[in-house]
């Protein structure tokens, strides 16, 4: 067997929903499965979700505050007053921010921006930057993807005379700021139909109300701001990602197309992932290492000079963010492996001076992929006696909910239930660790276990561009409609074998009949160790089209592996055991028939791991059942390894057979060697054995262990007589057969059990412990349970 690393969570698709899709809308069936697996059911629904680009976009007027905010905007226009956007440092920040600019900017407002220094202010309101706004004689402060838990701020600018208008996404706490309007998808007293807007889409719909129709110039940074803030891609998302990729691959913005160039990449073939993988850190990372306005700048420049500089500069704090990153990664590896045992320690909490706070966040999804438990990582400051950090979740902890149990020792934060932010005395870390530590308890061992969501099954003959190509009719792809992820039953391993530098990724091809597939799985090179030759797997993972040297064919990005049948794996062959014994499982036992081969094997493995066996009531008593084994030695009969493998069935056997003495080679002295043999010693009556049995054996081609072999089984059977090494025959004895003999019989056994089990083919040895072994229920008999 092999364990999969993942719970994989696959739960039956309603085949009448599927059919009725897939004849009312014209789909592929995979297609209507997909779609039924994302809750869309309904006719109406899924035509939209399909073809969502022929969808209107809400009106913003639907927003609660929006009426207010575009009068208290246009009059501040009308009368050129001095408004300020206040926005945030990461992607969705300076888009929002953007995209607020541009729509005030075409109005003729009298309009700057401003975004707080994540180290120096950190995130969101700030008392001291909003003094300096009405210092400068801002009138009008709009706040951009931030604002609904800046209470104190909101009532400090409202006794400097400034009109706060807030446009946020983020959880609103149980008491709003004070502002003459709250923009938010998720006010507790709005009804607008889609809640999960980004921050750039509130800022969006804004400049929507304010220009009086959808600004579809603006949608290329509403997507990029939506796709790298992780929202879900559905409903009003979903359309301005459609759409606003379409407009992102012929933007004429120079600060996109410069930053395409230093990446490797062009605008023409920017989609969801290129978005997600190239535009959106790089963005993040101005904020994330030093001030973010170069980021708002590059996206607002139409000057192509200053466009490539800030580029230039933006790829180059992106690469020393990656250094950082790293560097930050292994120093919290090392607190949590040194500290912070799992064991103890269901949620982790980690905390160090000197971190940058601007890439914590990073290495806390790192850790959650390291280790899949909830994460908080801490920048600590002695000299402010504050900590500053982000937390990354996991399924089944809301870290939004289980933070606002704790408000008491958290005077700011804000976030998500699978993501947040915070600020705290650095008294209260270790009261921190310790309260969401308990709040965990709460959450099973299974919990602790990451999670595979399949889509859909399907066979390897399904798999062709044709059906991948129908897939794409589902893109964009992101949050809450990711890849699709399939499974595929019960295929061949027709080839496998690691690849990369350091041989940490799988190459692999999939075969069943006469259907094949080629997967590549990342990260997943050591598992090449654990999959046998015949055995049988199941596959999860995603499909795409590999397109090299003109040709295009499937693909599979492989996420995980798990093979339910047990597995035989042939180290016969190997005579070292240093080679071998490194890719065993860690939860093995080894046996051994004899115990000279323990004494052998001591120095490479541990006395306590090596079980002795010498008889067959030792080995009927010793269970296999669900254990990984390892096979030493060959035992003296075959009825020992027989009783051994009757009692229970292992998930992996690894067969090694080390024979001190071989005899197969040797061979079973054929019957007319034996007549000549014994036809010379009747003749001569007497044979000096010691002085002359070397010269018989070269005379007649034979080894001396052949005639050596031939005077024992004489002797047990009475023919001749040995003494001082001189044989004498014996003229009275009896006719008997040589199978009476029992060094005939022991080396017959042996000859045949070698020829079985030792120089036998894989597959014959397969067969041989499939005949064999118990005949209770095996694993892949056993009924699927998909979780």
């Amino acid at each position: 067997m092999l364990q999969s690393k993942t719970r994989w969570n696959i739960h039956p698709i309603n085949e009448e929903h599927v059919r009725t899709l897939q004849e009312a809308l014209e789909i592929p069936a995979v297609v209507a499965q997909l779609l039924v697996k994302r809750g869309l059911t309904a006719v109406e629904e899924a035509k939209s979700f399909l073809y969502v680009e022929n969808q209107s976009f809400y009106d913003p007027f639907l927003l609660l505050g929006m009426e207010q905010a575009v009068t208290r905007i246009k009059t501040a226009v009308d009368n050129q007053e001095q408004i300020m956007v206040y926005g945030d440092y990461d992607a969705d920040g300076v888009t929002s921010t953007s995209v607020m600019l541009s729509a005030l900017q075409e109005m003729g407002a009298n309009v700057e921006f401003y975004i707080p220094n994540r180290f120096t202010e950190g995130y969101g309101p700030n008392e001291d930057a909003f003094r300096f706004a009405a210092e400068q004689g801002v009138s009008l402060l709009i706040t951009v993807d931030n604002g609904i838990s800046g209470l104190h701020e909101a009532q400090v600018l409202k006794e400097l005379g400034v009109d706060l208008i807030i446009t946020d996404h983020h959880e609103p706490g149980p008491e709003l700021p004070d502002a003459l309007a709250i923009i938010h998808p998720n006010h507790p007293n709005g009804n607008y139909p889609f809640r999960e807007l980004a921050g750039v889409g509130v800022a969006f719909k804004m400049a929507h109300a304010l220009l009086g129709k959808p600004p579809v110039h603006l949608l290329d940074l509403a997507a990029i701001g939506t796709i790298a803030d992780l929202v879900p891609l559905k409903d009003e998302n979903r359309l301005i990602v459609k759409k606003g990729l379409h407009e992102l691959r012929q933007t004429k913005r120079k600060g996109i197309q410069a930053l395409c160039k230093v990446a490797g990449s062009t605008v023409a073939e920017l989609n969801e992932e290129s978005v997600g993988f190239v535009i959106g850190p790089r963005l993040n990372a101005v904020g994330r290492l030093a001030d973010a306005d170069p980021a708002v700048e590059l996206l607002m420049t139409n000057d192509l000079e200053e466009a490539e500089a800030l580029a230039q500069e933006i790829d180059q704090i992106n690469k020393e963010r990656q250094t950082i990153v790293s560097d930050i990664t292994q120093e919290a590896i090392e607190q949590v492996e040194a500290a912070f045992p799992l064991k103890e320690n269901r949620v982790l909490v980690l905390a160090k001076e000197g971190w940058n706070p601007g890439v914590v966040g990073i290495v806390a999804s790192r850790l959650v992929d390291r280790y899949y438990r909830p994460v908080i990582m801490l920048c600590l400051d002695p000299d402010a006696n504050k900590a500053k950090g982000s937390a990354r979740s996991i399924e089944g902890f809301n870290m939004f909910e289980e933070l606002s149990l704790n408000r008491d020792i958290l005077p700011h934060f804000g976030g998500h239930p699978m993501a947040a932010g915070m600020t705290l005395s650095l008294n209260h870390v270790d009261e921190l660790r310790v309260r969401l530590n308990e709040q965990a308890k709460k959450l099973s061992d299974e919990d602790f276990v990451p999670i595979s969501t399949i889509d859909t099954v399907v066979s390897l003959e399904e798999i062709d561009l044709h059906s991948i190509s129908q897939v794409q009719l589902l893109a964009p792809f992101g949050m809450k409609n990711p890849k699709p992820k399939v499974l595929i039953e019960q295929s061949s391993v027709s080839s496998l074998r690691k690849i990369g530098a350091n041989h940490n990724h799988l190459k692999l091809t999939l075969q069943k009949e006469q259907s094949v597939l080629d997967g590549i799985a990342f990260g997943l090179g050591e598992i090449a160790d654990h999959i046998s030759p015949l055995a049988k797997v199941d596959v999860i993972g995603e499909l795409s089209i590999n397109e090299w040297n003109n040709s295009r064919k499937p693909q599979l990005f492989v996420q995980d592996i798990q093979v339910n049948d047990w597995q035989l794996f042939d180290v016969r062959g190997i005579s070292q055991p240093q080679r071998w014994l490194p890719t065993l499982p860690e939860d093995r036992q080894f046996i051994a028939f004899d115990a000279k081969t323990k004494k052998a094997f001591l120095q490479y493995i541990e006395d306590s791991a090596i079980t002795v066996i010498e008889n067959v009531d030792q080995a009927a008593e010793h269970s296999i059942d669900h254990k990984q084994i390892i096979l030493l030695d060959l035992p003296q009969e075959e009825e020992q390894i027989l009783s051994l493998i009757r009692n229970g069935t292992p998930t992996r056997i690894y067969v090694h057979f080390y024979q001190e003495d071989p005899q197969f080679f040797t061979g079973l002295p054929k019957r007319d060697h034996f007549a000549w043999y014994y036809g010379f010693l009747k003749k001569r009556q007497s044979f000096d054995l010691q002085k002359n049995g070397e010269a018989l054996a070269t005379h007649k081609g034979w080894t001396r262990e052949t005639i050596n072999f031939m005077t024992k089984v004489f002797f047990e059977l009475e023919f001749v007589t040995i003494s001082d090494g001189i044989i004498t025959v014996n003229n009275s004895v009896q006719k008997r057969d040589l199978s009476h003999s029992a060094a005939y019989q022991s080396k017959e056994r042996m000859v045949h059990l070698e020829q079985e089990l030792l120089y036998s083919s894989f597959q014959q040895l397969k067969s041989w412990f499939e005949q064999h072994l118990d005949g209770a229920k095996r694993p892949e008999e056993e009924e699927k349970v998909w979780t």
